[in-house]
């Protein structure tokens, strides 16, 4: 047993599917298999139970998995300490984030990040779901993502840091700019930009409408959030979007911003293993945006 048979099994686990993680991995979908048989053999017992289409974890693969997943958290942590230790005091941090996100929550923080930090890497990658970033958090890819609070997911934190109003993005001379708010009801059936689909933030806002009874029809649909923005600002449609940091209430130029305060705020904030495994440069990182932003 090693601990890249480990590492192949909880990735299994994780995707549901051998072949899936052999495309990953960039090998053959015997050679992940070899590294599940060889668990198999060490404990002489059934790890996966094997299925037309993927694989189910059996109670024990459930119970090794647990563990494995833990201890290869630790040994990542151990690895990452090692390093900062011998090449003194340097690390990296490594962040599932996008443009939208640089922008507006934590520009700032990356510029007294690295006043403070000089020596420590700020790396970050684009991961295109909340799933995405999710198993890149499990496998040790990622250190932490920032992303639109759902349903719990096993093996990740998440941690709540601000809750983002709704408001509705329109152009200057659209007949709904001269508001200063507005209830969700008053746009009941009106055609909107949609936000990216099924991502989060979308299930979020159907969820709020939801509650209140309102359904919007939708025309164009965007990947960010800032490209609904800049639709709605040069008149292709109107926008609900959160009111993210850095922009202007009700808005200036020729876009508006109108308030929507009764649907249910968006909870955006920190993903993780586990907090206490973060390294000292993630953690300082991650408490540093926490404080910017709620400060």
């Amino acid at each position: 047993m090693t601990l890249e048979d480990l590492r192949v099994f909880v990735a299994v686990c994780r995707a549901g599917s051998l072949s899936a993680v052999a495309r990953e991995a960039g090998c053959t979908q015997s050679a992940v298999s070899q590294h599940v048989k060889r668990l198999e053999r060490e404990f002489g017992v059934a790890l996966l139970e094997r299925r037309s289409r993927g694989v189910a974890v059996t109670q024990a693969g459930r119970i090794l998995e647990a563990a494995a997943r833990d201890g290869i958290s630790g040994l990542d942590l151990a690895v990452r300490e090692l390093r900062d230790l011998v090449e003194g005091g340097r690390g990296y941090v490594r962040l599932a984030t996008g443009a939208t996100t640089v922008r507006h929550f934590m520009s700032d923080a990356v510029v007294a990040f690295r006043e403070r930090h000089p020596n420590v890497n700020l790396e970050f990658r684009t991961v295109s779901s909340g799933r995405g970033s999710f198993d890149a958090l499990a496998d040790g890819t990622l250190d932490l993502a920032w992303i639109t609070l759902g349903p719990a997911v096993r093996g990740i934190e998440q941690r709540p840091v601000v809750e983002l109003p709704w408001m509705l993005a329109v152009r200057e001379d659209d007949a709904f700019a001269r508001h200063t708010s507005l209830s969700a009801g008053e746009l009941d059936g009106v055609r909107l930009i949609r936000l990216p689909p099924n991502s989060t933030s979308a299930a979020h806002l159907d969820a709020a409408c939801a509650e209140l009874g309102v359904r919007f029809a939708y025309d164009t649909s965007v990947a960010d959030w800032d490209t609904a923005l800049l639709l709605a600002e040069v008149g292709v449609g109107r926008a609900v979007v959160p009111a993210l940091p850095g922009l202007a209430v009700p808005g200036a130029g020729a876009l508006r911003l109108v308030p929507l305060p009764d649907l249910r705020p968006l909870p955006v904030g920190w993903a993780m293993r586990r907090w206490e495994t973060l390294s000292p440069p993630a953690r300082a990182f991650a408490d540093l945006v926490v404080e910017l932003r709620q400060g």
